[in-house]
């Protein structure tokens, strides 16, 4: 079993810009990162600059403070909630003696873990070589030093060792099997578009209950459905199965990738050919934790990347899900304010689908 690494989180805010407020509850989801991939957390720093500094990112005095703390606690990694310059990376590790990887170093991993078919893969290989090219230079030398963990999984050492041609060609390999694969589902877009029946996209932010939503939806079989955990990015490939409305009409529902706040472009770029599911669908079914405190900022988050991804003008059927955590299952007003037209539910407890499906039969008359 592998070594549990031991993880310190540092946050910034730069004045005039944001809040202590915000940095913290930017960090507490950097912390369920940070769990998801495997770290143990064991200390926060937050710090209000000016403007981030070239070097160090954080101020000098900070780093020094971060560096005493890395030693007393004995830190595997530092995660930064900003993502950091090569540079200021290189700098941090080799003031800090310890492996520093930045918030889109963190989401790739996790996507590296997670990732379960060959597309998945290569997607999210693409967005880890993306990500790592213009970082080579004395990489090779700092993860044979660090050693492996969170951060270097994916493409591997051998690979980050590589010179940059081979991680260059590797790229161009992996964008023409990728290509394939977004003609393999266009040709199936099409035979689905030959089939009179609208196709819907469940999408929201990570953890919403995207995944029990479909399952519920889907009717699938015990063990049959899509992974459904509480954990960030459960679903990264996604799957379509057809649901029956009232009247006898039908439709293909489609569970798709979580979004989160920060979503690093190197994903939103290799993961085209999935997101084209969210583009080309007629109806998105937006799904929102109305149990969660930063629910308002979840919804705006969605709403970024629908518009980054060209879905922004798109039908929505906005869900309120998980009222069961809520006490009476009463949604929040200030949620009501900002999607007075939602339809609360529960996909664990089945209270209030019939709702949903009753909405979905309307919109796709």
């Amino acid at each position: 079993m592998s070594k549990v690494e031991k993880a310190l989180l540092v946050g910034a805010y730069i004045s005039g810009k944001g809040n202590k407020s915000e940095a913290e509850e930017s960090l507490a989801e950097l912390a369920e990162l940070a769990g998801t991939a495997g770290a143990d957390v064991i200390e926060s720093f937050i710090q209000k600059i000016a403007a981030p500094n070239p070097s160090y990112f954080i101020g000098k005095g900070k780093a020094e403070e971060i560096k005493a703390e890395v030693g007393k606690e004995e830190i595997d990694l530092v995660v930064f909630d900003e993502n950091l310059s090569p540079g200021q990376e290189k700098n941090l590790e080799e003031l800090l003696e310890t492996k520093i990887i930045d918030r889109t170093g963190l989401i790739l991993d996790i996507f590296a873990q997670r990732a379960r078919t060959r597309e998945g893969k290569l997607q999210v290989e693409l967005a880890q070589l993306n990500y790592l090219l213009p970082r080579l230079v004395g990489k090779g030398a700092a993860l044979s030093r660090l050693g492996g963990g969170i951060g270097t999984r994916g493409p591997g050492e051998s690979k980050l060792e590589s010179d940059r041609r081979r991680v260059r060609e590797r790229i161009g390999r992996i964008k023409h099997d990728l290509e394939k694969v977004k003609n393999t589902r266009e040709l199936h877009r099409l035979s689905r578009r030959s089939v009179p029946f609208p196709v819907i996209a469940i999408i929201g932010y990570t953890n919403a209950g995207k995944s029990t939503l479909f399952n519920r939806l889907s009717k699938a079989p015990a063990g049959h459905g899509v992974l459904a955990e509480d954990k960030l990015f459960a679903t990264l490939d996604p799957t379509t199965r057809k649901i029956h409305l009232p009247g006898g009409q039908s439709a293909l529902i489609s569970d798709t990738v979580g979004f989160i706040k920060k979503l690093p472009h190197q994903l939103i770029e290799a993961f085209k050919a999935t997101l084209e599911e969210v583009r080309e669908a007629d109806i998105l079914l937006h799904v929102i934790d109305c149990s969660h405190s930063n629910a308002g900022l979840q919804i705006e988050s969605v709403k970024k990347v629908l518009e980054e991804i060209g879905a922004g003008e798109k039908p929505v059927i906005n869900v309120f899900n998980k009222t069961d955590r809520l006490e009476g299952g009463m949604v929040p007003p200030h949620l009501k304010l900002i999607e007075d037209d939602a339809i609360a539910l529960s996909a664990l407890t089945g209270a209030g689908i019939n709702d949903l499906i009753a909405a979905i039969g309307r919109e796709v008359r």
